[in-house]
């Protein structure tokens, strides 16, 4: 008998999650929610020599049953979190959380950048990390955290700065 497709994820995301439980990327700790293991919370902390060092920051990532065939997604759930390449409510837009396949809006993303079954959820944390400080201007999901990064960097590390008191407040 064929065993559910959703099984082999199931088991994949298992066997991730228990080894970066012992051994998680820096600045990242996780769980799961409500023992599912296809919703993890994720601590992510913010990332040495960038704006957002000294916050900790909640994340949620989903996965389907459809794992690893189909990427995750991750969301931020600290409210009001700003960066160009996260929507107001939270979710992340990045290449390695896009399904591979061509998007006419956006050529300049590379399907070699794109979810691929072969990427782990390590990878997805550290590309995360690596968005805080290099975000990419040519596709922004927040149009006005893209405008600010680039027009007015001071008014942005001040909204920054207040956003890492306010998650340090928040703990």
């Amino acid at each position: 008998m064929a065993k559910n497709p959703s099984d082999f994820g199931k088991t994949l995301l298992m066997n991730q999650f228990r080894q970066l439980c012992k051994n998680p990327p820096d600045g990242f700790s996780m769980g799961l929610v409500d023992d599912n293991i296809f919703e993890w919370k994720v601590m992510m902390e913010g990332p040495e020599d960038t704006d957002y060092e000294g916050g900790y920051f909640p994340c949620r990532l989903s996965f389907t049953s459809d794992y690893p065939n189909s990427p995750p997604t991750m969301r931020f759930m600290t409210r009001g979190f700003w960066h160009p390449n996260v929507y107001a409510d939270g979710k992340v837009c990045i290449s390695i959380l896009h399904e591979a396949k061509e998007d006419p809006f956006n050529d300049a993303e590379q399907m070699s950048e794109k979810w691929r079954p072969i990427l782990g959820v390590e990878s997805i944390l550290v590309s995360v990390q690596s968005m805080l400080s290099e975000p990419n201007f040519s596709s922004p999901a927040n149009i006005d955290a893209s405008v600010e990064w680039q027009k007015s960097p001071e008014d942005y590390r001040k909204r920054i700065r207040a956003l890492v008191r306010r998650t340090l407040e928040e703990l």
